[in-house]
C-alpha cells in the first residue's frame, strides 16, 4: 500500500517537474524571440515611415512605382523566393510544408521591397512583412540552438504573433492570430503560451523604443433593439460579401498576371496604377491609415472607395508589389462599414469600426483574434456587436481566404462539401444538400417556381 502511495506521487511529481520545466523553456524562448521581433518591428516601421514621409514631399512620387514594382520582382526572384507574396502567406507555407524553414535573407529582402513598394504608392500593408521578418529571425535563432522541427515551427509561429502584436500594438489578438490563421477552423493550443509571451514582449519592445498606436475606444454605442440587431446581421452579411470579392479580385488579378512575363508584371501593373491613381486620387495608395482614422471618427468617405481599395490592392500584390494585406483589410473594412452604416442610418463610426474587424475574420478566417482585437482597440462596449458581424462575415465568405496555405478544418456549412485537411488552394467547395434538411427544401421551391414560371411563358 505505501509503496504504491510513493509510486504513484513520484509519477505525478515527475509529470508536473516536466510540464514546469517546459513552461519556463517556452515563456525564456519566447521572450527572447518576442524581445527581438520588436526591435526588427520598430525598425523596419521606422524606417517605413521615414521613406513615406520622404516620398510624399514630391507630388507625383506614385509615378516610380514600376521601378518600385521591378526592384522588388528582381531582389525577390534572385535573392529571395521565400519574400515574394504578402508575407504571412509564406510563413504558413513554411510551417505546412517546410516545418517552418525560413531563410534570412528573408528579412533584408523583405524589409527593402516592402519599404519602397509602400513608400512610392503601392497599396500593402506593413503587419506580413513584420511577421515575415520576424519569423524568418526566429527560423534563424532555432537554427543557430539546433532545435528540431517541431520547436522550431513554434517559434515561427511566435514570429506571426509578435509581428502582427508589434505592428498594431495589440499582443492579445496578435497571439491568438499566430495560431488561428494557420487553419481555417482550429487552433494550436500546445503554442498558445509562447504566442502570447512573444506577441506580449514584443508589443512591450516596441512601445519601448517609441512606437505609438492607435485607440479609440467607443464610450457610447447604440443600445439593443432588435431593428438595430437585425441591421447588423445583414452588416454582417454584407462584410462576407465585400471579404469575398477582395478574396475573388486577388485572385484575378494573380491570375492576369500569369499571363505576361515575369519582367512585363511590374511594368503593366505600376502604369495601371498611376492611371487609376490621376483618374480617381492618391487617397487609395500606400497604407490609407489616415482615411482608416478619418472614418472611425465619423468622417464621411465616398461609398465606392472600398472598391477602388480592392481594385489597387489586387493589382499591387498580384503585379510585382511587395508588402501585407491586412492593413488594405482595415482600410476597406472600415470604410464600407461606414457605407453600410449609411446606408442603415446608423452611427457610421460605430459601422466602420465594426467592419474594420469584420473583414479580418472574412478575409483572413480568423474571427476569434479579429473579435478579441475589437475589444483591444475599441473598447468592451462595442464587442457583442463585432462578435456577431464577425462570425458572420467568417460564414459568409465561404471555404475562401487571402491565405491560400491555410489548412481547411471545419465545413461552414453541412450542406457543402469541401476537402477537410487540404489548403484552401487546393480545396474545391460545392453544394450538396442533406436530404431533409432547410437548403435542400429551399433548392427544391426555387426550382419549382423556376419551372412554373418556364411553363407559364410556353
Amino acid at each position: 500500500m505505501k509503496g504504491g502511495l510513493l509510486l504513484f506521487l513520484k509519477r505525478k511529481l515527475a509529470e508536473q517537474t516536466i510540464i514546469l520545466i517546459s513552461i519556463s523553456k517556452w515563456i525564456l524562448l519566447a521572450a527572447v524571440v518576442g524581445a527581438m521581433i520588436g526591435i526588427s518591428t520598430t525598425l523596419f516601421l521606422k524606417l517605413l515611415n521615414w521613406s513615406i514621409a520622404f516620398a510624399g514631399q514630391y507630388r507625383y512620387f506614385f509615378l516610380l512605382m514600376p521601378v518600385a514594382f521591378h526592384v522588388s520582382v528582381l531582389m525577390i526572384k534572385y535573392l529571395a523566393p521565400q519574400a515574394e507574396g504578402h508575407g504571412t502567406e509564406k510563413i504558413i507555407d513554411a510551417v505546412h510544408r517546410h516545418s517552418g524553414k525560413i531563410r534570412l535573407a528573408v528579412v533584408p529582402v523583405k524589409l527593402v521591397t516592402t519599404v519602397i513598394t509602400i513608400a512610392l504608392g503601392g497599396s500593402a500593408g506593413k503587419e506580413g512583412p513584420a511577421a515575415q521578418i520576424g519569423a524568418a529571425l526566429a527560423s534563424g535563432f532555432s537554427d543557430l540552438l539546433k532545435f528540431d522541427d517541431s520547436d522550431r515551427k513554434k517559434l515561427v509561429i511566435c514570429g506571426i504573433s509578435a509581428g502582427f502584436g508589434a505592428v498594431f500594438g495589440t499582443p492579445i489578438s496578435g497571439a491568438v492570430f499566430g495560431i488561428e490563421v494557420l487553419f481555417a477552423g482550429f487552433m494550436m493550443y500546445d503554442v498558445l503560451l509562447p504566442s502570447f509571451i512573444a506577441a506580449i514582449t514584443a508589443s512591450v519592445a516596441a512601445s519601448a523604443l517609441g512606437m505609438v498606436y492607435f485607440y479609440n475606444p467607443f464610450g457610447d454605442v447604440p443600445a439593443f433593439s432588435l431593428f438595430f440587431f437585425l441591421k447588423l446581421i445583414a452588416a454582417g452579411v454584407l462584410f462576407g460579401v465585400v471579404s469575398m470579392l477582395l478574396i475573388e479580385m486577388m485572385d484575378i488579378c494573380h491570375k492576369l498576371a500569369g499571363k505576361l512575363r515575369p519582367l512585363l508584371r511590374p511594368l503593366v501593373g505600376g502604369v495601371l496604377l498611376i492611371g487609376l491613381t490621376f483618374l480617381f486620387s492618391r487617397d487609395y495608395l500606400g497604407l490609407g491609415v489616415s482615411t482608416i482614422e478619418s472614418t472611425l471618427t465619423g468622417v464621411q468617405i465616398v461609398w465606392y472607395a472600398f472598391l477602388l481599395k480592392i481594385v489597387f490592392t489586387a493589382v499591387t500584390l498580384g503585379f510585382g508589389g511587395s508588402g501585407g494585406i491586412i492593413t488594405p483589410i482595415f482600410f476597406i473594412g472600415a470604410v464600407s462599414g461606414s457605407a453600410i452604416g449609411r446606408l442603415f442610418g446608423v452611427d457610421t463610426s460605430v459601422f466602420a469600426a465594426i467592419g474594420l474587424v469584420s473583414l479580418l475574420a472574412g478575409c483572413a478566417n480568423t474571427p476569434i483574434s479579429a473579435i478579441i482585437m475589437s475589444i483591444e482597440l475599441f473598447g468592451p462596449q462595442l464587442a457583442p456587436y463585432a462578435a456577431v458581424a464577425c462570425i458572420i462575415s467568417f460564414l459568409m465568405t465561404g471555404h475562401r481566404s487571402v491565405y491560400p496555405s491555410q489548412i481547411l478544418s471545419i465545413r461552414k456549412s453541412a450542406s457543402i462539401h469541401v476537402d477537410l485537411g487540404k489548403n484552401i488552394a487546393d480545396s474545391i467547395a460545392f453544394a450538396q444538400p442533406r436530404q431533409k434538411s432547410l437548403s435542400s427544401y429551399l433548392i427544391k421551391a426555387v426550382r419549382a417556381c423556376g419551372e412554373s414560371l418556364r411553363r407559364r411563358k410556353r
